[in-house]
């Protein structure tokens, strides 16, 4: 397919869905947009859903700027295990012993994660070590040396507990990783901790409000939902 030159840079909002990688909502967008080049400003790992922010032509120069916006996303905290990939994926340590927390105890140690952090990236993520992502390095049986660094913590919500299951409300900023608040939270609270669900509800200024789901995508490219460049940039700026 030819690349449609009817179609100006900006920028579209994707609601990812469960079990999509982020490089295939580009690559579905991409080919709607007849071949235009895409990127994504800040990737969803598969288990994850919820607001991918595209830049398509000319926009891909802004990802980085979008890139560094905060982030808003909604999880679902399992506090009976450990896994070994922090998410429902991977294989299960379970807790033995010892009394659930109550929510007093965890409101007081979830405020030990707000402001600026050292955090240890998950092992299966996409950073990379050597020159190589991490998560492929696990899959071959290697054991990636995570060093834990520094993210900001805006704010951190419990939204509702019932052990085992907390689900948090939290706003953070760029490379931030809900898995590893997950892991690092349980550790601190003396249970288990791993995702059993991420919604990220916002990149920047950008909603669930703006995002279309990339099934809903027609035939032809959705020209009105893009939002161009400088509109983009004064949104961020706001």
């Amino acid at each position: 397919m030819d690349k449609d030159p009817a179609i100006p840079p900006g920028f579209l909002v994707i609601d990812k869905p469960l079990g999509m990688s982020s490089m295939r909502a580009v690559a579905i967008v991409r080919r709607k947009a007849g071949g235009l080049k895409t990127g994504h400003a800040g990737t969803l790992d598969p288990l994850a859903t919820g607001v991918l922010v595209l830049a398509l032509g000319k926009a891909t120069k802004a990802i980085e700027l979008m890139m560094a916006t905060t982030k808003r996303y909604r999880t679902v905290i399992d506090l009976s295990a450990f896994t070994t990939t922090d998410d429902r994926e991977g294989e299960r340590t379970e807790v033995t012993g010892g009394s659930p927390p109550d929510e007093a105890g965890i409101r007081i140690a979830l405020d030990r994660f707000k402001g600026t952090i050292m955090q240890r990236p998950p092992v299966f993520s996409a950073m990379k070590i050597n020159g190589q992502r991490a998560y492929k390095m696990a899959r071959s049986g290697g054991t990636p040396e995570m060093k834990p660094r520094p993210v900001d913590v805006h704010d951190i919500d419990v939204v509702r507990y019932d052990w085992p299951e907390l689900e948090l409300d939290l706003h953070v900023g760029k490379g931030f990783y809900v898995r590893s608040l997950a892991r690092e939270l349980g550790e601190l609270l003396g249970t288990g901790g791993h995702c059993a669900s991420i919604r990220r509800t916002a990149v920047g200024p950008f909603t669930l409000e703006h995002a279309i789901e990339p099934d809903e995508l027609g035939d032809s490219f959705p020209i009105d939902l893009l939002v161009d460049v400088e509109s983009a940039i004064s949104l961020i700026g706001r």
